[in-house]
């Protein structure tokens, strides 16, 4: 047994530790829990703290269960929220549960005859056949109004101007929650539940019934909610959550994501983020420290977690596509790229759209470049251009004279034009 509250200490993983719970944890094995709302069919980066809240713990020797909130998703938790979630049917939670399960798969193993296996479960399958009337009598007679009344996250919601107030749906989220612990302690004897520091609240409600329905003993384990040092929301980009599915965001973007964290960001990433041990992590930082401009941090962050969430090879073509534009590269790189990549590498560079029939039978250059593409402006400035020999296609030099053809489509559909070092120019062929 690893001393589980000492490796998250160290790196930065802790809120609030329960009087009792570090003692506990080294008695022996012991099941906890964490929650996962099931309102899509991937999770995202944002969830990656919790996830490796019990991946850690899984490697300290005990056992991890992952609770997919099927009930709960089908309520909505008003933590931290100003509007209440979309309710989904119980298909689409199903559907969503077997694509959660095979991403946390990438970091809990779950198929292991081993003691500690992990295991998945959703809590829609104890509470839907328990009845209003029963859950009223048998749980809700035990947590008074005034107890519930004062967990931050209902006074929030309450008193904030922003919120429409909160149903009573919603009010009674901690109740469902609380009750999950319950059950879970006297089903598989879980002891421990573990979230953000926003959950505290919900949290703490099964603690208490624990206490005074199962005359038992819960503990409690919270990490701090994740911030970024300029002050922007973590797991976010222009283009809304970074996913861990491939389909959502492209494993090209998600690495530039965590390639293109500040330095202090980068410095408590890699603790928190990866499974790097405590020397080799202090021993990156000092490099760093001693050579920002070479971000270091940076890239073995990216390349850690790239791998994690995706694979090798996806890190492999991610680092291939960021060369594209930083770096030496040539036109089997480029043919290399899937479209969704090749589409990312190139987000935001003008593109315009041109026939097939129009190369077919070879499109002239300086046609490509003025004319058809309306990349440059004239005729006469797309030859000075090749004069200079400063016009690439498919990052390989061309001069007048050169017709495109088919044989220079990426993926059977684009063709990469550029002028000097950073003009990129894209035309798609239809």
């Amino acid at each position: 047994m690893k001393n589980f509250v000492e490796e998250l200490t160290w790196r930065g993983m802790v809120h609030t530790v329960m009087p009792g719970a570090e003692e506990h944890l080294m008695e022996g094995i012991r099941s906890a829990y964490v929650g996962f709302d099931p309102t899509a069919d991937s999770l995202h980066i944002g969830n990656l703290v919790p996830i490796m809240l019990l991946a850690h713990y899984q490697r300290c020797g005990h056992k991890p269960i992952a609770l997919v909130g099927g009930a709960t998703g089908m309520i909505g938790d008003p933590s931290g929220k100003s509007n209440e979630r979309n309710l989904l049917d119980e298909k689409t939670l199903r559907h969503n549960q077997e694509a959660i399960k095979k991403q946390l798969a990438h970091f809990l193993d779950f198929k292991s005859d081993v003691e500690n296996a992990a295991v998945l479960v959703n809590n829609y399958d104890w509470m839907k056949d328990i009845s209003f009337l029963d859950f009223i009598r048998d749980v809700g007679k035990h947590i008074t109004v005034n107890y519930m009344m004062a967990k931050d996250s209902v006074k929030n919601r309450i008193s904030s101007e922003a919120s429409e107030g909160m149903s009573f749906t919603e009010f009674t989220y901690q109740l469902v929650q609380g009750y999950d612990f319950l059950h879970l302690y006297r089903d598989i004897d879980c002891t421990l539940q573990m979230g953000g520091s926003d959950q505290w609240g919900n949290i703490t409600t099964g603690t208490e019934l624990i206490r005074r329905i199962g005359n038992g003993k819960g503990f409690a384990i919270t990490c701090p909610l994740i911030t970024k040092s300029d002050g922007s929301k973590f797991g976010k980009s222009e283009g809304g959550n970074v996913w861990l599915d491939a389909n959502r965001t492209s494993p090209y973007k998600f690495y530039q994501y965590w390639l293109n964290s500040s330095d202090e960001d980068a410095e408590k990433y890699i603790k928190i983020f990866t499974f790097l041990k405590e020397e080799e992590v202090n021993a990156l930082i000092q490099e760093h420290q001693e050579a920002p401009h070479l971000r270091v941090l940076q890239k073995r962050l990216a390349e850690e977690i790239t791998t994690m969430v995706h694979s090798k090879a996806d890190l492999d073509n991610a680092i291939k596509a960021s060369n594209i534009l930083f770096g030496k590269s040539t036109s089997d790189d480029l043919k290399q790229l899937n479209e969704q990549t090749f589409l990312d590498v190139f987000d935001g560079v003008p593109q315009t759209e041109i026939a097939l029939d129009d190369i077919d039978n070879g499109l002239d250059i300086i046609a490509a470049l003025a004319e058809k593409g309306g990349f440059l402006k004239s005729n006469g400035e797309a030859r000075r251009a090749l004069k200079e020999n400063s016009i690439s296609v498919n990052k390989e030099k061309v001069n007048e004279g050169y017709s495109i053809s088919t044989d220079d489509l990426i993926n059977n559909k684009f063709v990469l034009l550029q002028r000097g070092k950073k003009n990129y120019f894209v035309l798609t062929v239809k």
